[in-house]
């Protein structure tokens, strides 16, 4: 316990003595880097965890600020916060929560020009966001870094959950090899979604997160969790990895980032919750 503060020991006591966490594991989640693209639905139940958990550094994305609709369900915000910029509410909130968490704000818009820079530096990725550009964005930008990210989406009252770690397993592109075309899916600012259901697929996302950082368990590599609120049921779906896949197939033909902005048909960045289209 000599690398532990008394202060550390009496927080994190439930881990440490935990078999499969133990000292050695709340040590790598202190010297955790995990980086959360969106500060809204998803990025603030799984911010909340892993800041209580001990993940030393918690990067956050997000240049929009905090509205009253977004109160619904991004639980890292207050009712005061709303007109400030959402990466500030976040780490206000988390420096309340646990002291021990350094906060790294990217007050900024996720583009091809800035991914590589701005992921790299992590060791995880959480991925909040829920609009198509920015998912084959991370994606891309994951790949070209080795970097394993966790992803999160919710619709309506469902939910799915997977983890894409490079040379391991698929990617997004496995899954969904392109954007679909412009106006065939809503978004959650059309369709609206459930308060209580991000809470849900973001602690998940956390837990996938933890796992990773203190390497224990099986994380869903190559396995698609599915979650239907209405039915209370969890499924889960296969998924392998394309060889011909165009990101991370035997001969990829994918060597730079690409806006997919124009092609999706969606507006600048602009969803529900923030520019970079988080839930």
């Amino acid at each position: 316990m000599a690398s532990f503060t008394p202060e550390q020991v009496r927080r994190y006591h439930r881990h440490i003595i935990m078999p499969d966490v133990g000292a050695i594991g709340q040590r790598k989640l202190l010297n955790g880097r995990v980086l959360l693209i969106g500060a809204g639905g998803l990025g603030s139940p799984a911010a909340l965890y892993l800041a209580a958990a001990g993940v030393g550094t918690l990067g956050i994305v997000d240049f929009d600020v905090v509205d009253e609709s977004n109160l619904q369900r991004q639980i890292l915000h207050r009712l005061g916060s709303v007109g400030r910029p959402k990466v500030d509410s976040a780490a206000e909130t988390i420096a309340a929560l646990n002291p021990d968490v350094r906060v790294v704000k990217h007050q900024e818009m996720l583009t091809s020009e800035n991914a590589l820079r701005v992921l790299a530096d992590y060791d995880v990725v959480v991925d909040g966001t829920d609009n198509f550009p920015t998912r084959y964005l991370v994606n891309d930008a994951a790949v070209m870094l080795n970097k394993t990210v966790v992803h999160g989406s919710i619709f309506m009252f469902d939910g799915q959950v997977t983890v894409f770690k490079p040379g391991a397993g698929p990617c997004y592109r496995c899954l969904f090899p392109a954007p679909p075309p412009p106006g065939a899916v809503p978004s959650c600012a059309e369709a609206g979604v459930l308060g209580v259901l991000p809470g849900i697929i973001g602690s998940l996302q956390a837990v996938e997160t933890i796992k990773l950082i203190i390497g224990k368990g099986e994380p869903l590599i190559g396995r698609l969790v599915l979650f239907d609120a209405l039915a209370m049921e969890f499924s889960e779906v296969k998924i392998r990895r394309d060889q011909s896949c165009p990101m991370c197939g035997d001969n990829p033909t994918i060597t730079e980032l690409i806006d997919y902005e124009q092609f999706c048909g969606l507006p600048p960045r602009r969803t529900e919750a923030t520019a970079v289209g988080v839930h």
